[in-house]
């Protein structure tokens, strides 16, 4: 069965970018992601007081447990739904965040002691390489692609954001109760929000059956599923492995969205599906 959760994964995680495109015309984002973490934390929260999980020990281990967090949620999906709301293309935001798999190579070998092979290489840049092409004709359909540059910083902090927090969890906090460190990561990613939109957002909401479908499959998809199955992966593969997944997430995102949306898929982005499919298979291998 573990074999399959790289997989599942996969298809979780794309999905988080249809969800932000339900959901954010309702709320602002960071206002949208301070509801979706209370709604986290008080899922989780009783589930662990139900099953008595276990909480850490030891308060350094804790701190571990909280900078992940604050990384991986707080940065990452703080810069994603930022750049999707003020006008960054989800297909660019997707190529921004692609760099990820390279970054954590990198980050790899120097922090964690990880040895990247040839093939490694050459499978993150065949991935990298896809996700491209699946994404270019988003950007070439842009009006003014020199408004993109003011609009990146958010997506280039998601994409440092969810790089640090991979390496950070890999290195310190690899193994942890999925229950409690749920709350644990949550509760800092909440208030930092918190502070945040309060002083950028007006944090109004507009409580339509659109947005709560949207911040239901959030919660219980996203950040209850697809981040335990996150936190399982690096517990038991590699950096390099776990990060070559993110490759996948444009691909299943546009394969999604042709379905949902009825968003056209051109045959360049058909083979950069190929390419970024190979190119993990590479690395992973």
């Amino acid at each position: 069965m573990t074999r399959f959760y790289p997989l599942l994964f996969v298809v979780l995680w794309s999905t988080g970018f249809i969800g932000a495109k339900f959901g954010l015309p309702y709320a602002e984002p960071l206002s949208f992601l301070c509801i979706r973490y209370v709604s986290v934390i008080l899922l989780m929260g009783a589930v662990a007081l139900l099953t008595r999980a276990p909480w850490p020990r030891d308060w350094r281990q804790v701190a571990h447990i909280a900078i992940t967090g604050l990384l991986v949620h707080a940065v990452y999906l703080g810069g994603v739904f930022m750049a999707i709301r003020h006008g960054l293309p989800a297909g660019i935001t997707a190529l921004v965040v692609g760099l990820q798999p390279l970054l954590t190579a990198f980050g790899a070998g120097l922090f964690l002691g990880e040895k990247v092979l040839p093939r490694q290489w050459a499978g993150l840049a065949l991935g990298l390489a896809g996700v491209g092409m699946v994404v270019a004709h988003k950007i070439q359909g842009l009006d003014d692609p020199g408004a993109l540059v003011g609009m990146m910083t958010p997506a280039l902090a998601a994409l440092i954001g969810i790089t640090g927090g991979t390496l950070y969890q890999k290195r310190f906090c690899a193994s942890f109760d999925l229950r409690t460190g749920s709350v644990i990561q949550f509760v800092p990613t909440l208030i930092v929000s918190a502070l945040v939109a309060s002083q950028t957002e007006t944090m109004q909401i507009d409580w339509t059956g659109q947005f709560v479908f949207a911040l239901t499959w959030l919660v219980l998809v996203l950040s209850v599923g697809a981040v335990s199955l996150l936190n399982l992966l690096i517990r038991s593969g590699s950096a390099v492995n776990v990060a070559s997944l993110f490759y996948l997430t444009p691909p299943t995102t546009a394969l999604i969205a042709w379905a949902v949306f009825g968003e056209t898929l051109t045959g360049l982005a058909l083979v950069g599906m190929a390419f970024s499919v190979f190119g993990v298979w590479l690395a992973r291998k």
